[in-house]
């Protein structure tokens, strides 16, 4: 089930209405992992996630932060942004308008770009399509000013 999460207050209580509409139990282990994920507003990964949770006192299994992450995927408040290092890494995206991501070739450097055309592109074509968007990703590749001056 994909929520229409625009209806909610938060991102907890987004989380909470996909959980139980599932099927699934709401537990204190997967709501600390959701506040820790929102607390985050840049990406990160499931080492890091693991790090704040253990520094904060929160004793979390790394399997259930991977099953905890891929709920969230699912629900659509957390989305994967890029494979690096071995691993994927992650950002939260409820209360965020939607956005792409440059990224690097050379340096994995990505960044991401809010474009008021870029989102109204996304708009008009679920309109042509008569398709509700609730989520995206787009990703260009491509070198930064630095790996490009190298290069050359």
């Amino acid at each position: 089930m994909i929520l229409r999460i625009y209806r909610y207050k938060n991102g907890l209580e987004a989380f909470r209405e996909f959980l139980i509409h599932n099927g699934m139990r709401v537990t204190p282990e997967r709501e600390a992992i959701l506040e820790e994920v929102f607390a985050e507003h840049e990406h990160f990964d499931v080492e890091g996630l693991i790090m704040r949770l253990r520094q904060k006192g929160k004793r979390s299994s790394r399997a259930s932060v991977y099953r905890t992450l891929a709920l969230l995927v699912e629900s659509s408040l957390v989305q994967e942004v890029f494979y690096k290092d071995g691993h994927m890494h992650y950002e939260h995206i409820y209360g965020h308008e939607h956005h792409c991501h440059l990224r690097c070739l050379g340096c994995n450097k990505t960044i991401a770009i809010l474009d008021e055309a870029l989102a109204d592109v996304i708009e008009g074509l679920g309109m042509e399509y008569n398709f509700e968007v609730i989520s995206g990703r787009l990703e260009i590749f491509g070198f930064c000013p630095n790996c490009r001056d190298k290069n050359q």
